[in-house]
């Protein structure tokens, strides 16, 4: 932003992605708990993990990964495959709950940016100046985490929500094979993102979600 060193701009994005990784995580894991509950599992519930409480969803990890590279993770909401009529089906469509509820919320704050750019910038650098200006880098600092958020938990490896989805396509014996090392890809994971080789992979798919939405919008009349 200008007028800003390149320190405060920093500080000033990691002051913005706290709340945004705050509300983004918590919807995430909640819509997972929801999505179980609605198809049978009471255990989210029962467990009070479907509160909007960040504090009852946040992983340090995760949030430290968040903070740093823009995607991450939540602690697990506790599922038993037991209470679904389709242990497979609903696991996925469980699974895909989270991911899908960070595109809505991508989709809000991109809604939010372009009615701030319809807002007039006061020539004048005062309060109204900057207010106008944090609100849209704190709106794109939202929607850019949002789907960072949701295409890395869209990666179909273990325990990401994607490998949720691409295993319900397998037989069921090879599903729960795979399932058993879990902590061991995990692990692999961490790895292989502490590498960055995955960076690449999330921005341009990130690049490209952001891009096509806004061109949604400017379809519209009213932004166009």
């Amino acid at each position: 932003m200008e007028g800003l060193s390149e320190f405060q701009f920093r500080l000033l994005t990691y002051a913005f992605r706290i709340p945004a990784v705050l509300i983004a995580l918590t919807v995430h894991e909640v819509s997972h708990g929801l999505a179980a509950y609605k198809l049978g599992d009471t255990t989210a519930k029962d467990m009070g993990r479907l509160s909007l409480n960040p504090l009852r969803h946040l992983s340090l990890p995760g949030c430290i990964l968040m903070l740093l590279f823009g995607f991450g993770f939540a602690k697990p909401v506790p599922i038993n495959t037991r209470g679904f009529k389709h242990p497979k089906r609903d696991m996925a469509i469980t699974a895909v709950a989270g991911p899908l509820s960070n595109l809505v919320l991508a989709f809000i704050g991109i809604f939010l940016e372009q009615l701030i750019l319809l807002i007039p910038l006061p020539k004048t650098v005062g309060f109204a100046h900057w207010a106008i200006l944090c609100a849209f880098f704190f709106v794109y600092v939202f929607y850019m985490l949002n789907l960072s958020l949701c295409v890395f938990n869209l990666i179909p490896i273990p325990p990401l929500d994607g490998s949720r989805v691409f295993l319900s396509f397998l037989p069921t014996n090879v599903y729960f094979k795979i399932m058993r090392y879990e902590q061991y890809i995990m692990m692999a994971l961490f790895f292989v993102i502490w590498l960055g080789l995955l960076d690449g992979v999330i921005t341009g798919a990130v690049t490209f979600l952001s891009d096509a939405i806004h061109n949604l919008f400017y379809l519209l009349p009213f932004f166009g």
